[in-house]
């Protein structure tokens, strides 16, 4: 009876197995993508920083000595010529020094006069007997020291004479006066900054530099300069001056960059800038857009589709430069790859994929 049971048992199994339906065989999953064909384009991605329309040479005037400014001759803007006067002090102080300095010199003078008197007087007196040769020399000293106090005074006055020239400001070079810290009125120092000229001529574009693109600069073959209210023109550009430290505030490095041919009419000063170093990693790079680029523990890679199998394999790349949506790959692939652009996120090594239209990767967006 126990066997008959068990025989039940089984044949149900049996019957109920083959009334099941059939396991329909999984398919793999094929995920449609974007590509694009790498390859290295013609235009690189560049660099681009972002300054001011400067002077080649500007020059901070201040006066020489102190006083109390009595009058102001130009305006912030105005050109100005070589030794075309722009502020003055009142003179009142320096002309009181350059009368006294004269009668400093009358004085010495009349000393001298007097010290050659007494020294003729003396030696008359030696050649009667009269007086000693101790006398002489004496009397000698005294010229000397005399003469030697009329230089002393003579000089004193031509130190008054040029300190009332210096009451009197004037331009150094041709310019334009940038700017203007002082007012009619106003005590200064000597020595203080009181006028800025930006001298006629050359023309260059300040710009600031983040340490991670100084090499980048400094190794650009070429250099654009465009400015905002030229858009469609562009001037010859060559790095002049690279700061060798980075500034307190900003911690960026300074560069001028300067202007070949420059247009003084177009290029007006404090205009914004644009410099273009548009080579920085050389022509032979592939560009590719950023959304195919996978970043995993600090892995760049991309996916690369084999045309055959259409399936993806991970390649590790190295990049260069980003710019937009942009990024330079500098090493990984030689050019001619099938690289997945949009759905990297969605990928597993192996996995079978369905392509969009590729294009190149130079016109990628």
């Amino acid at each position: 009876m126990k066997h008959r049971s068990i025989a039940l048992t089984i044949l149900a199994a049996h019957v109920l197995t083959a009334c099941a339906p059939a396991q329909q065989p999984e398919h793999e999953e094929v995920r449609p993508v974007r590509t694009v064909v790498a390859g290295p384009t013609a235009g690189t991605v560049g660099a681009t920083y972002s300054g001011e329309i400067r002077a080649r040479y500007e020059s901070q005037l201040g006066f020489r000595t102190g006083g109390k400014i009595v009058a102001r001759l130009v305006d912030v803007g105005a050109h100005v010529k070589r030794g075309q006067p722009l502020l003055r002090l009142d003179p009142t102080q320096e002309m009181l020094q350059v009368t006294a300095s004269a009668a400093e010199v009358d004085a010495a003078h009349s000393r001298v006069a007097q010290a050659r008197v007494d020294l003729k007087r003396v030696e008359q007196l030696l050649a009667r007997n009269f007086a000693s040769q101790v006398e002489v020399d004496h009397q000698r000293l005294a010229l000397e020291q005399a003469e030697a106090q009329w230089r002393a005074a003579s000089a004193r006055q031509q130190m008054s004479s040029n300190l009332r020239g210096y009451t009197t400001l004037a331009a150094d070079r041709d310019g334009v006066v940038s700017a203007l810290s002082a007012e009619a009125g106003q005590v200064v120092a000597a020595g203080q900054p009181i006028v800025t000229i930006a001298a006629d001529g050359e023309r260059e574009v300040a710009i600031s530099i983040p340490e991670s693109r100084v090499d980048e600069l400094r190794h650009a073959k070429s250099l654009q300069v465009s400015i905002w209210a030229q858009p469609g023109k562009s001037w010859t550009g060559a790095l002049r001056e690279l700061a060798p430290d980075t500034d307190n505030v900003t911690r960026t490095y300074s560069a001028r960059i300067a202007i070949k041919d420059p247009d003084p009419a177009t290029l007006r000063l404090g205009m914004t800038a644009a410099v273009l170093a548009p080579d920085v990693d050389g022509a032979g790079a592939i560009r590719l857009p950023l959304t195919a680029i996978v970043d995993g523990d600090g892995i760049r890679q991309v996916w690369v589709v084999d045309r055959k199998t259409q399936k993806v394999s991970a390649r590790k790349v190295t990049l260069g430069s980003a710019q937009n949506d942009n990024v330079l790959v500098t090493g990984g692939l030689a050019g001619g790859e099938t690289v997945v652009s949009a759905g990297v996120h969605m990928l597993q090594p192996g996995q079978r994929v369905k392509l969009a239209d590729a294009v190149a990767a130079g016109g990628a967006k």
